[in-house]
Parts: C-alpha cells; structure tokens; sequence
C-alpha cells in the first residue's frame, strides 16, 4: 500500500496493523499512484487502484444498495467524492432501483476534481491543497469512476474547511 506522506498516522499505522506493507511516499495520491505502479512494473505485482478500479466500483455499489435496504421514502442522497469511486458505485445502483432519488456529490472546495471535471464534460486534474478530509484530496478523479457517475449526479456541493471541520 503506497501512501502519500500527509496520510495521517492512525491510517498507516492501521493499514499496517492490518497485515499492509505501507510505503509512504509522495506529495499527493498522484504521485503515490506512480511510485506503485513503478513498483508493481519491476516487481510483477498487480496495481489495484482504491477508486477507479472496476470491481472497486462494484464492491462500492453496496454501499447504494444497503441504503435503499435499510431506508424508506429516500428523497436525495449525499456522498462524498475523492477519486469518485463511491458516488459511481452507489449512484448507479440507487439511480438503477429509484431513478427519482437525487444523488448530491460533495467535496473539499480545495480539491473540487469532481466538480471541475463535471463543469468540463471530461476528467481534468486539479491542484490538491491540504484539507481535513485528506481522503478525498485526489487532484485527479478516476476515468471509469467519472464515466460511470457524471449521468447519474444532480448535483455538486463543494464545501470549506471551516464546515468540515464542524462536521468532524
């Protein structure tokens, strides 16, 4: 498990105690991502990217399912965005079941990758500054991720610091 260094201590400090090899290393997730793949083309080992990947979207997509299980009447739903994994999974399966539920995307206005990328009809990176919720500062979404969420979105929510801060 490759790790960017402002990952915060509990995380890799629980990754390892999980069993991971954690190798901290990079500015930002963008930088992780090609020390892995570095690591995986001179080692033989397969790179799983924790957002993009396929089955990664699948497997996200019961997090959509359990809530239209456990929950009745939904109006509108709110997941939060990094890379786009969660909202794309559980956006098409809600969406899939209750075409009239309304699925709100939201992020960190100082990573707003999902936001911009959906003002320009494509991916496009943009820079990540530090932010509270540092597991959603990924400067640039995944591509099966946007593909497979942009139709299913109503709407994006960008939110500041301060707002993050009262959440947590």
């Amino acid at each position: 498990v490759v790790m960017q260094i402002i990952a915060p201590l509990m995380k890799v400090n629980l990754c390892r105690q999980y069993g991971g090899n954690v190798i901290v290393k990079g500015q930002d997730i963008g930088e992780s991502k090609r020390h892995a793949l570095k690591i995986g083309k001179e080692t033989g080992m397969f790179y799983v990217n924790g957002y993009d990947h396929p089955h990664i979207l699948a497997g996200q997509g019961t997090m959509g399912l359990e809530i239209v299980e456990q929950v009745s009447d939904i109006d509108a739903v709110v997941i939060p965005i990094g890379g786009g994994g969660l909202i794309a999974g559980s956006a098409l399966a809600i969406k899939s079941l209750y075409p009239s539920v309304k699925v709100i995307g939201v992020e960190s206005e100082r990573c707003a990758g999902f936001t911009e990328s959906m003002k320009a009809g494509k991916v496009v990176p943009v820079p990540a500054q530090s932010t509270l919720a540092d597991g959603l500062a990924v400067p640039t979404v995944g591509v099966n991720a946007f593909a497979t969420a942009k139709n299913y979105i109503d709407q994006m929510v960008t939110v500041g610091e301060e707002f993050i801060a009262l959440a947590i």
